[in-house]
């Protein structure tokens, strides 16, 4: 299951991570985001140890969110050491997800 990240556990969980990151940003209110949570919790075992996969609520997170610039939910943010390296908006098929995620590795 993906790590719940929050304002304040993002410094220390993610950008301390030495593995890459994806981060779902999501709302309970969200009809995609719940159609594509299922999907990143596949990822998340899949890829354990590999890709730390965490999901950001942005109702309850302000922060992360203004930082990152999401505007539309879902979000999913891909980064490496840091960095930012791709910005998915909407629902996408597990395919282009696990595109994306490779390129990290």
């Amino acid at each position: 299951m993906a790590l719940q990240i929050t304002d304040a556990n993002f410094d220390e969980v993610v950008m301390k991570s030495t593995l890459p990151v994806v981060l779902d940003f999501w709302a309970e209110w969200c009809g995609p985001c719940r159609k594509i949570a299922p999907t990143i919790d596949e990822l998340s075992a899949e890829y354990e140890g590999k890709v730390l996969v965490g999901k950001v609520n942005v109702d309850h997170n302000p922060g992360i969110t203004s930082q990152f610039r999401v505007r539309n939910i879902p979000t999913i943010v891909y980064m490496k050491s840091g960095e930012v390296l791709q910005k998915l908006v909407g629902d996408q098929p597990k395919s282009v997800l696990v595109n994306e995620l490779e390129k990290l590795l």
